[in-house]
């Protein structure tokens, strides 16, 4: 048993959360467990038990190579710790595993097979799927045609349908898709299927004029697709304040401009109304000015008026600064125009002031200022090493 193995403690933590987990994809897990295990295999393939009388050691515990130390050490690094279905898995078959290590490897030497299809039925052969493992269909080319994949194929899962790759389509995939044409082979054998041009549905060539039917938002005309102009007729559907725009195929609805309420196309002169703030002037709907316009716009003291597409606000005047919803004058402080770095001379200035008193205040024998003035020195030291003191020192030296 392998309850000794490092990790398992927090396998138990995580066992219901891995069962679900598990069963999302157990086929794919269990093959990369296996494929995991095969790989531990071959890394240990030439190891033995290593110590002083290796000999001894084989002769009485049983020859290495299938030994149950090299199992442990093979399982202990099957599964990524963080790898929740692999490591959930690994927990629920460790019966079947030890059968295998111990009794079946000699007959049934794949572990994939034997483990994964046969012992566990999580997994079909190759060209079936499904719970009883039915075969896929397959034709000339195989499996699809060899033209597709078998869906749920290798796996428990799936219907079995076939999922053509681009270009084919039907039971087999045995036809040419939609927007595809079957080219001309130098054999007996049916050509591939190629591209039709962008517009054709169905086509009997790769260019334009060789179109059999039509995609969505073309129509057919002279064997060309001819593209559907949606804005001209009534197949547009758009939303209130959107325009139409026909693009190839179909068409889109693109946003009035903001001077619009509802527009027949792009910018200020395909207007159906002016919206609110605009006027229309000669044909466009064009901002008006409420500053000039309005005798009194902004009623507030010291206001003025700041015009903005569309609209209006009310700032105050220069010289005036708003507090509690009144424009005051404004009254500059005493350091409101000096820079940031005459700011940084004026508080070295000031704390060289403040430890020059201190040092005198110590000078006479004060153990308090004495104390105040070397954890004041200690601080302005500490400043000074920091970015912002090498900053101010570089200033300094040059002059700023």
């Amino acid at each position: 048993m392998w309850w000794t193995w490092p990790f398992l403690p927090a396998l138990v933590l995580l066992s219901e959360l891995s069962v679900v987990r598990v069963q999302t994809a157990p086929c794919q897990t269990c093959r990369k467990l296996t494929e995991s295990f095969i790989t531990g295999l071959e890394r240990t393939a030439n190891k033995n038990f290593g110590g002083g009388n290796t000999a001894w050691e084989e002769e009485k515990l049983a020859k290495y190579a299938r030994s149950e130390t090299r199992l442990l050490e093979i399982v202990e690094a099957a599964c990524e710790k963080t790898d929740f279905e692999c490591n959930g898995l690994l927990e629920q078959i460790e019966d079947q595993v030890e059968t295998w290590w111990f009794h079946r490897q000699q007959e049934a030497p794949d572990l994939f097979e034997w483990l994964c299809i046969e012992e566990l039925r999580l997994c079909c052969p190759p060209g079936r799927f499904g719970p009883d493992c039915k075969e896929c269909p397959s034709g000339p080319g195989g499996v699809c045609g060899g033209l597709g994949r078998c869906e749920g194929e290798g796996t428990r899962l799936g219907d079995g349908e076939c999922v053509c790759d681009p270009g084919y389509s039907g039971n087999l995939c045995q036809s040419c898709a939609d927007g595809y044409y079957r080219e001309k082979s130098s054999n007996e054998s049916a050509g591939a299927c190629a591209a039709c041009y962008h517009s054709c549905k169905k086509c009997s060539g790769p260019q334009d004029y060789k179109c059999l039917d039509c995609k969505p938002g073309w129509i057919l005309h002279d064997n060309k697709c001819v593209d559907i102009d949606e804005c001209g007729t009534e197949l547009a559907r758009c939303p209130s304040n959107t325009y139409c725009h026909n693009v190839e195929g179909s068409y889109e609805c693109r946003g009035c401009d903001q001077a619009c309420v509802g527009c027949m196309g792009s910018g200020p002169a395909r207007c159906k109304k002016c919206a609110r703030g605009y006027r229309l002037k000669g044909a466009k709907c064009l901002d008006v000015d409420e500053c000039s316009e309005r005798a009194i716009a902004c009623p507030g003291l010291n206001e003025a008026c700041i015009n903005e597409e569309g609209s209006f606000h009310c700032d105050c005047a220069d010289g005036y600064i708003r507090r509690d919803s009144i424009c005051h004058m404004y009254k500059k402080g005493l350091f409101d125009d000096m820079t940031d770095d005459e700011v940084l001379v004026l508080q070295q200035m000031f704390f060289g002031v403040v430890i020059c008193a201190l040092a005198t205040l110590a000078a006479k024998g004060d153990m308090v200022f004495t104390a105040i003035f070397i954890g004041g020195v200690a601080a302005m030291a500490g400043y000074w090493l920091t970015e912002k003191g090498d900053y101010m020192l570089d200033g300094f030296l040059k002059g700023r």
